[in-house]
């Protein structure tokens, strides 16, 4: 039996003019409220509804991505790019199935897994969920500013989820223009840069960073927020309205993740170009990174770098804590105010910072725990997502399954290899 939808939200933002769309009552002549954003013409439509994937994709490009991929590319030149761009593939998967099944069920990841797991298993995944999610927490830029960004950014998603989506997308959009000044004023090596898409390693340290690099890439946290952020967010009458959604949903995703999925190759390959000497091979933090820039480039350079990390941490913390509220209340179905959680999830940021230890080498540690936590959300998102009595008509094709299950297998065994390689 499939799950049971919630009542459809009554109306959705337009991102075009502001003007909402109600849902009106079911009825014969009665236009629904897809096909009322679609009489704006497809452009306008396309446009409305963009965001989701915009809002997980931040997740994509947060300090810790600034971490691994400044240490990828010093250390090993562009030897890493393929890793940053299979990682992107994968996530474009893998956000693409958690955004069908909010879309298919009008329920996130948690709630379909509170719905269908016993209760201590449902604990059990909640408690990793948080430990992951604080993992996520940005260390580098909890500070005062941040914090206020952050809570300003998280204070507009209680007045309605259009202008939160336009928040992280603006942020979003300030870390592209960065990294596009830094990558065409620097110029990377194009030769480099195809070499580096050749599958290879260097050794156990260049594996730690490759996990790390898909631990900072693939996150956890917003395999469950995707789903929550398109439940309910254009109410359907039936299936064929749905596959309608889905296709809107797979250009949000190509879109917004292409676009992370560029800014990663960008860091990394300017570090190469920058990072990759003999001097400067051994550079091991943002803040040198920082410096490193002013000295090489000039001051604009290093203001651009610097604006993209604030931009990212505050758009990131925000995600992070709007994931944990999803977390929360889908798995054990507890809420507590989001600025609460805020405060709480700083906590762990401070204590790094106040005991003294490197930032940036706690920022890999952190994506590479992370990559550990990816597994435990994809399984249960394949696994719903490949059940008709869940999905009905849009359970997942067989090879669809096939490279999700993949992916999975990949990334733990990735996880395995790395442990045994350490404690060797």
């Amino acid at each position: 039996m499939m799950l049971r939808r919630r009542p459809p939200v009554p109306v959705l933002e337009a991102a075009s003019d502001g003007a909402a769309l109600a849902l009106p009552d079911a009825g014969a002549g009665i236009p629904s409220a897809l096909e009322q954003l679609l009489a704006k013409g497809r452009l306008r439509a396309t446009l409305a509804m963009l965001g989701p994937a915009f809002v997980a994709a931040v997740a994509y490009v947060d300090p810790g991505n600034f971490a691994t991929n400044v240490q990828g590319g010093a250390r090993y030149g562009y030897m890493l790019l393929w890793v940053v761009l299979v990682a992107n593939l994968i996530a474009m998967l893998i956000q693409y199935l958690s955004a069908k099944l909010g879309v298919v069920t009008d329920r996130n990841l948690p709630e379909v897994v509170r719905e269908r797991f016993p209760r201590p298993l449902t604990w059990g995944m909640w408690v990793q969920a948080e430990i992951m999610a604080l993992f996520g927490v940005p260390l580098l830029p909890a500070g005062l500013i941040t914090g206020v960004i952050a809570s300003a950014i998280l204070w507009l998603q209680t007045r309605g989820f259009r202008r939160f989506e336009l928040a992280i997308t603006a942020l979003l959009g300030i870390i592209f223009a960065g990294f596009l000044y830094e990558t065409l004023r620097i110029g990377p090596s194009a030769h480099g840069s195809l070499s580096g898409l050749i599958p290879g390693l260097s050794g156990t340290d260049s594996l730690y960073l490759a996990v790390g690099i898909i631990g900072a890439t693939v996150m956890p946290h917003v395999i469950y927020l995707h789903s929550a952020l398109t439940s309910g967010r254009m109410p359907c009458r039936n299936d064929h309205e749905r596959r309608r959604v889905l296709r809107f949903e797979r250009i949000d995703v190509i879109i917004a993740l292409g676009i992370a999925g560029l800014i990663n190759m960008a860091m990394l390959a300017v570090a190469a170009k920058l990072f990759h000497t003999p001097a400067l091979s051994s550079l091991d933090s943002i803040p040198a990174a920082h410096a490193a820039f002013g000295n090489l480039i000039g001051g604009t350079a290093a203001l651009a770098f610097a604006v993209a990390l604030l931009a990212s941490g505050a758009s990131s913390s925000s995600v992070g804590t709007y994931a944990g509220q999803v977390v929360m209340a889908g798995f054990i179905n507890v809420r507590i105010p989001v600025l609460a959680r805020r405060a709480i999830t700083m906590l762990p940021a401070i204590a790094v910072l106040a005991a003294g230890m490197n930032p940036t080498s706690a920022l890999v540690l952190s994506q590479v725990v992370l990559s550990f936590g990816i597994p435990l959300a994809l399984i249960p998102l394949v696994m719903m997502t490949s059940r008709r009595d869940v999905m009905g008509v849009h359970v997942n094709r067989r090879l669809t399954t096939l490279l999700a299950w993949g992916c999975a297998l990949a990334v733990s065994a990735l996880n395995v290899y790395l442990l045994v390689s350490q404690l060797a």
